[in-house]
């Protein structure tokens, strides 16, 4: 059984028209909506994840990556179809998601633990791992609103990591910080995969879609373009790119057996 399986996944969000008289609103109510009163994120998705795979969501700004990582991760409803995880998961949709400013870096790791499943004792026992992992150092007992970005970025990723995921979600939050810290996360990125941890990232940096993912999901305004091995996809999402003009590539296994011939 995969540990993510996403079926005829469609989301779709209503728009939001600004302010309104009451009367508008009210008159709003009783009236059909128009089509262009709403916003397709997803269109008719299908993939799953398998144990130990490392999955990237490629594709442009409102491509639907983001969405699809919120539907896995439960923090949103599909509109159509079904998604379905199994296991823990960890999360890093957001810089400081799960944060609050006014607490301290002890108190953040500690509610941030358990809203990622961590218990109590299993929270107090990785403490010390999970501080010198961040490298925040004494600034554990300081309001996380004196924190730089940085040192945000960092206790977040350290929890989320230490919290032993089966699933490991990330959206883009490792091109947050500096070399060092980069580096740092790469690290352990490898490290999980090695013990199996599934993962499902959000990267528009070919290196690290290659050289940590096996697989790449293209999407393109909602739907799926391409789904195979990370290079081909990967090289077939960058020629559109920089030519846009070009057209996208026909949909299925042949266009990336038609890819890897030129290659």
């Amino acid at each position: 059984m995969p540990l993510i399986d996403v079926n005829g996944v469609s989301k779709v969000f209503r728009r939001h028209s600004g302010r309104q008289l009451l009367r508008q609103r009210i008159s709003g109510l009783f009236r059909a909506r128009a089509d262009q009163d709403y916003f397709h994120a997803l269109r008719d998705v299908t993939f799953s994840v398998e144990r130990g795979e490392s999955v990237a969501l490629v594709g442009g700004n409102g491509a639907g990556k983001s969405t699809m990582l919120s539907l896995v991760t439960g923090l949103t409803e599909p509109t159509k179809g079904t998604v379905e995880v199994g296991g823990r998961v960890a999360a890093l949709l957001e810089l400081g998601s799960g944060f609050h400013p006014d607490l301290t870096g002890r108190e953040n790791v500690y509610v941030n633990a358990a809203l990622l499943g961590m218990s109590k004792k299993e929270a107090k026992d990785r403490f010390a791992q999970i501080i010198e992992f961040s490298g925040i150092g004494d600034f554990v007992d300081e309001p996380l609103r004196t924190y730089s970005s940085g040192m945000q970025v960092r206790l977040a990723f350290s929890v989320a990591v230490h919290v032993e995921p089966a699933i490991l979600v990330v959206d883009e939050v490792l091109a947050v910080g500096d070399s060092e810290f980069q580096e740092k996360c790469l690290k352990k990125v490898t490290e999980l995969r090695h013990r199996q941890t599934t993962m499902l990232c959000v990267s528009h940096s070919p290196t690290m879609v290659t050289g940590f993912c096996d697989r790449a999901i293209w999407l393109h305004h909602g739907k799926v373009v391409l789904d195979g091995a990370a290079g081909p996809v990967m090289e077939a999402y960058t020629q559109y790119a920089s030519d846009p003009d070009a057209g996208l590539p026909q949909r299925g296994p042949s266009a990336l057996e038609h890819i890897a011939h030129q290659e």
